[in-house]
């Protein structure tokens, strides 16, 4: 049975409320980056990707790629959710020795599809995937995560130009659209818009969701592709630092993480609004 979009609503919540005891605990992260992917994420690895924690490896497995891998905390709890790894594992993110470090691993942890943390590099190792499983003529499908700044990074248009001429129409690109990057608002650091006309313009088809609405997140990825021949582009408007108050919309929080009084309060906040 399909996967109810409250369900999923109510995992994200979870996965907000682990990611921060987590981030506490390790007095490092990226508290916003993190909420804000999180609906994404929760809604591709429990509905979307066809993908099977006792067999992380499976040849015929999609991939998803976290091209903005400062997120990472953001990925381990949503794997850990999916069964990926045991929650306990993610009392020891960002400790000497750990499989969880402060940008994701592939040779370290299952469920990781590439190592990222220089923004700009997702997309092109997505296409990548996308042009072996387009020769090979396999079946799955490649899905990559990337920030908005990110999108300031060129190597991202190199990528998208590759993958509209080799007309990967298996591969998705969702931009998590949260309008913030580091210190600053990504339209006063360097303009994107209109960046929908920019994806069409490099051949790719765009749609826009909001990226916390559930049913219309796996409206979209349920009609992949777009359209035939081109790859796809799902804008995802979201709000950094999503579901604590005093959290979002804060640049502040790119790079910070609360204190014991900061998480009781963020924590109280999400176990209200938990569907």
């Amino acid at each position: 049975m399909p996967i109810r979009p409250e369900t999923l609503a109510q995992a994200a919540n979870a996965i907000r409320r682990r990611n921060l005891r987590m981030l506490h605990e390790a007095g490092l992260g990226h508290t916003g980056a993190d909420l804000s992917a999180a609906d994404i994420l929760a809604t591709l690895y429990l509905a979307v990707l066809r993908v099977d924690p006792a067999h992380p490896r499976d040849p015929e497995r999609d991939r998803l790629i976290l091209s903005k891998g400062h997120a990472s905390g953001a990925l381990y709890t949503t794997l850990a959710h999916a069964g990926f790894l045991p929650d306990e594992e993610l009392g020891t993110f960002a400790r000497p020795g750990s499989r969880l470090g402060g940008h994701p691993d592939r040779n370290l942890l299952p469920g990781v599809e590439a190592n990222t943390g220089p923004l700009g590099h997702g997309l092109p190792i997505g296409v990548g995937c996308a042009l072996a499983a387009k020769t090979t003529g396999a079946a799955w499908r490649t899905y990559v995560l990337t920030g908005d700044g990110e999108l300031q990074e060129g190597s991202n248009w190199e990528a998208a130009m590759a993958a509209a001429h080799f007309r990967l129409d298996n591969l998705a690109v969702i931009v998590d659209r949260n309008g913030l990057q580091l210190a600053d608002a990504t339209e006063r650091t360097m303009a994107l818009e209109p960046l929908p006309d920019k994806w069409r313009a490099f051949g790719w088809a765009v749609r826009e969701v909001d990226g916390h609405d559930h049913a219309a997140l796996l409206a979209a990825f349920d009609a992949l592709p777009f359209e035939a021949g081109q790859p796809s582009c799902v804008i995802a408007h979201t709000h950094k630092g999503r579901g604590v108050s005093f959290i979002e919309d804060n640049p502040a929080w790119h790079h910070r993480v609360p204190d014991a009084d900061e998480l009781a309060a963020a924590l109280a906040e999400l176990e209200a609004a938990q569907p």
